[in-house]
């Protein structure tokens, strides 16, 4: 796929590793033509867009308006037409959402999430939770709110060959599924 990163959005600076990164990911959740995806902190659409081959529809919500105008010009220029996104808060927009979710990408900044949003996230009530994180700290964090859930996998990722630096992806399903 072809992205275009304005200066105020965020992209993974190595580009090799985050394909990578994302196949990984996707790769986790199993997804199929039925499944309802949402990624919260879409950033400029990268899992999103990727995810929308293997789902029925795709909701990106990112609080950074250039972001979002990318992830939609992004959508647009790869003719992706399953893929929505929406600049908003991600807890305020899943509060308000009505539509079943059946799994969310969650790939915050390094302070992680609010316990807010993780109550929030856990209202939601997704059949799975992939959560990649650039900070083992608050990921293990942010994950302990998840009581209704269950680790199924972790993949490290090393995005910064030669530094202590790592990504984490982690698979939640939903107990009793």
């Amino acid at each position: 796929l072809k992205f275009r990163i304005s200066s105020k959005s965020f992209f993974q600076v190595n580009p090799v590793q985050a394909e990578k990164l994302y196949r990984t990911a996707i790769n986790m959740a199993k997804l199929n033509m039925e499944s309802v995806v949402l990624d919260a902190c879409c950033g400029t659409g990268t899992i999103a867009l990727l995810a929308a081959k293997y789902a029925k529809n795709v909701i990106g919500v990112e609080i950074s308006e250039s972001s979002v105008r990318d992830a939609r010009y992004n959508a647009k220029v790869n003719h992706i037409g399953n893929a929505q996104f929406y600049c908003n808060d991600a807890e305020q927009f899943m509060h308000s959402l009505d539509e079943k979710i059946d799994c969310v990408f969650l790939d915050p900044p390094r302070s992680g999430m609010t316990y807010s949003f993780m109550s929030e996230l856990k209202r939601l009530e997704p059949e799975k939770i992939v959560y990649i994180s650039c900070n083992p700290e608050t990921q293990v964090r942010d994950l302990r709110i998840l009581k209704n859930y269950t680790i199924k996998k972790i993949v490290p990722c090393d995005m910064f060959p030669m530094t202590p630096h790592i990504e984490a992806i982690v698979l939640l399903q939903k107990l009793n599924s």
